[in-house]
């Protein structure tokens, strides 16, 4: 009997227009991106579909867009009968394994996420 497991990225994989094709698909994208900006209190949807990427890169936006993302294609993964058994994450990787198994829900995770990335920037300014 084979195991299913989803390994989620960390920063770095972001890039302008992320998840916009599934945005536009799969309503239950558009949901998931919707809950992130009324969660985080603006735009994460705007600056992953539209940029500027200069502002995409920064870690205080980068984290809860990974994150959005992350939790987003794995929604769609699941509607089509796709789901895993074990997850896993790359540093930030690991709060999108943790909504995906059940045990941190996905507001919470993006406003804890966008936290962290704040405190990250501030660590190391650009």
């Amino acid at each position: 009997m084979s195991k299913i497991a989803f390994v989620f990225p960390g920063q770095g994989s972001q890039t302008v227009g992320m998840c916009k094709a599934f945005y536009d698909e799969y309503p239950v994208v558009k949901q998931i991106f919707e809950e992130a900006d009324d969660a985080l209190g603006y735009s994460i949807s705007k600056m992953c579909f539209e940029g500027p990427a200069e502002d995409l890169k920064l870690t205080a936006n980068t984290q809860p867009a990974i994150l959005t993302a992350s939790t987003a294609c794995a929604a769609v993964l699941k509607e089509h009968g796709l789901s895993c058994d074990i997850a896993a994450g790359h540093s930030l990787g690991e709060y999108s394994a943790l909504v995906n198994t059940g045990a941190l829900k996905f507001a919470d995770a993006v406003r804890i996420v966008n936290k962290r990335g704040q405190f990250m920037q501030e660590a190391v300014p650009v």
